[in-house]
């Protein structure tokens, strides 16, 4: 575990660069989730096993967790989120102090749910971003940022998750450099036999020709 030490907070995370590593991608979890969402671990270790590095961060400190539990308030608050990731993707560039082979690294970014917004938010905030991924997102919620997205986007949605499925296509539309991958049979959560690994090859690919 690592600590990123942030202006207005600091943030656990777990941080894995295999050797030889063609970049990092930095992950954002969705609402009233966390660095330990078993479908992102597991997406993560695949990108792991492709040689790719990986950064899982709480975006929300200890004491706003618990908030967050009581109120819900903000598990939504996208911009927040944003500002964190933006944060720790100017920690990685100038390279972490636990770990410095990190500067230089190309940073991709991998989006789920709501904190799909945010990594598109702050990837339209930082034109460095290499590439970004989205699962089961909602691109919606990042607003005019869209069109400032310059990283080629990879869009993964669930062919059941029909609601979803149409706001991705329409950010297709506004995004320069993007594609939208349908899972077959697949939900919101990609829970079927089979899904995850889908979206795990997928992304690995995605960072593979774009990092």
């Amino acid at each position: 575990m690592i600590t990123l030490k942030l202006p207005d907070a600091e943030l656990a995370g777990d941080l894995a660069i295999p050797d030889g590593a063609t970049g990092v991608v930095l992950f954002a979890h969705g609402s009233g989730s966390s660095r330990h969402s078993p479908r992102n671990r597991a997406v993560a270790g695949g990108l792991n096993a492709a040689g790719i590095g990986t950064l899982l961060i709480d975006l929300l400190t200890e004491h706003e967790d618990e908030v967050d539990r009581v109120t819900a308030t903000l598990r939504f608050d996208i911009e927040l989120f944003t500002l964190r990731l933006i944060g720790a993707i100017d920690r990685l560039t100038e390279g972490l102090e636990s770990a410095p082979h990190t500067a230089g690294l190309p940073i991709g970014l991998f989006g789920a749910s709501t904190g799909a917004a945010a990594a598109l938010a702050a990837a339209a905030a930082r034109p460095t971003i290499a590439a970004v991924v989205s699962r089961g997102g909602r691109p919606d919620l990042a607003g005019p940022c869209l069109a400032r997205v310059q990283a080629p986007v990879l869009l993964i949605v669930g062919g059941r998750d029909t609601e979803v499925l149409e706001l991705n296509e329409r950010a297709r539309k506004e995004l320069d450099t993007s594609e939208v991958h349908v899972i077959s049979g697949a939900s919101h959560l990609f829970e079927e036999p089979g899904a995850l690994e889908e979206v795990t090859m997928q992304a690995a690919d995605w960072f593979n020709r774009h990092l």
